[in-house]
């Protein structure tokens, strides 16, 4: 199939993926009385007594709003805001269709940090939670920073955050079949922009033992003056023992290859200076920085890739409609450390000991059995760490 041929068909057919759909029957004047006027003035005034009832009053209790600033949309870069709606739509429409979460597509025309954070801040009060997504790095990292300092709902950056949850859960499920411990895992993760970072803290969190960044010019090591401040952040925490050059000059005895970069850049000569039995994650869309097959020919034990053509997809639909089901559930403040490291473990105990494969580390994208585990140890682990409301 000539998918943008036929997704361009389809997308004029629908003319959108979403609509409103009308929860409360309007077919008499008593049903006009009591969803409108004058009805609908006694929850105004019981919302003004305690702004808190909107949760229970309104449909605040399950709505996101899924905001872009149109300036990093899947690999097509800095395209605009209305040229990113089409994504926007599609990932509310994913909302919906797993988490049976509503979501609305927020398209602001700006690049201005502060501009956009106080666009959301002043919208937060109609919605439970904001998703950001396709905002460009470093921008990002401030606009997401500011707005969880401000917000009192949960703010999720899913390109950042939904990439490592699930990256983290595929990292524990191929520790398990390498017989490897987190903590004995040296790993190197090409690409250092708004995934690739997350990912390295988020594999931090875990516990891994080693952990160096790329990015184009090569290994980010503490001291070295050419880095930005995102990346020298990201550098004080990583390579410990301060490795530079290329990929290929870092990679060798490495057990773990993260790809968040572009296609080609890792060969089978790479993964042959591996330790046995590598695992690699090649994610970058649509062609990843090795095919499968080249890498497996290499030696790698588990690959993984962002692609739904081959196994182990490594798919973010795996993470957020349960991430944000189980916060709204919980009427959580945030989505902190404990809660992301419960979706993670959650989806990984998706797949069981006896069915864990080498080509079966993570559950399907269509699975939809994976929301309400994701979503029960989320709500949970926000109970527990404090920033549920109920």
């Amino acid at each position: 199939m000539d998918y943008a041929a036929e997704s361009l068909r389809l997308h004029k057919q629908w003319k959108g993926k979403i609509e409103v759909i009308c929860r409360a029957p309007l077919e008499t004047r008593e049903d006009l009385s009591l969803a409108y006027t004058p009805g609908v003035a006694q929850p105004c005034l019981e919302i003004q007594k305690d702004p808190e009832k909107s949760w229970e009053l309104t449909r605040r209790s399950n709505l996101v709003a899924v905001v872009t600033d149109g300036t990093a949309v899947l690999g097509l870069g800095d395209i605009g805001p209305e040229a990113g709606m089409p994504v926007m739509e599609g990932k509310c429409a994913l909302f919906k269709a797993f988490g049976d979460v509503d979501a609305v597509p927020l398209c602001v025309r700006s690049k201005d940090v502060d501009e956009i954070v106080r666009t959301i801040s002043l919208l937060a009060g109609s919605f439970g939670g904001i998703n950001l997504e396709d905002i460009a790095a470093p921008r990002c990292f401030e606009i997401e920073r500011r707005l969880k300092e401000c917000c009192d709902i949960p703010v999720f950056h899913d390109d950042q955050h939904g990439t490592a949850i699930v990256v983290a859960a595929a990292f524990l499920n191929a520790c398990r079949l390498t017989g490897r411990k987190p903590e004995e895992v040296r790993g190197v993760i090409n690409g250092a922009g708004a995934a690739g970072t997350a990912i390295a803290k988020f594999l931090l969190k875990l516990g891994i033992g080693e952990l160096i960044l790329c990015d184009k010019q090569g290994a980010l090591a503490q001291g070295d003056p050419s880095l930005s401040p995102a990346h020298a952040q990201i550098a004080a925490i990583t390579n410990p023992r301060k490795k530079q050059g290329s990929l290929a000059q870092v990679l060798p005895g490495a057990d773990l290859f993260i790809g968040v970069s572009a296609p080609r850049m890792l060969t089978g000569e790479m993964i042959r200076t591996m330790n046995k039995n590598p695992i690699v994650f090649a994610m970058a869309n649509p062609v990843p920085e090795i095919l499968p097959e080249e890498a497996k020919e290499a030696g790698a034990a588990v690959v993984g890739t962002g692609r739904s053509d081959y196994p182990n997809q490594i798919n973010n639909v795996l993470a957020f409609p349960g991430i944000f089901r189980g916060a709204l559930d919980a009427r959580a403040r945030d989505i902190n450390d404990a809660m992301q490291l419960a979706a993670a473990r959650a989806i990984a105990a998706c797949i069981p000991e006896q069915e864990l494969t080498c080509e079966n580390i993570l559950p399907s994208a269509l699975d939809k059995s994976v929301v309400p585990c994701v979503a029960q140890a989320v709500a949970q682990a926000a109970r527990e760490s404090g920033v549920a409301r109920i």
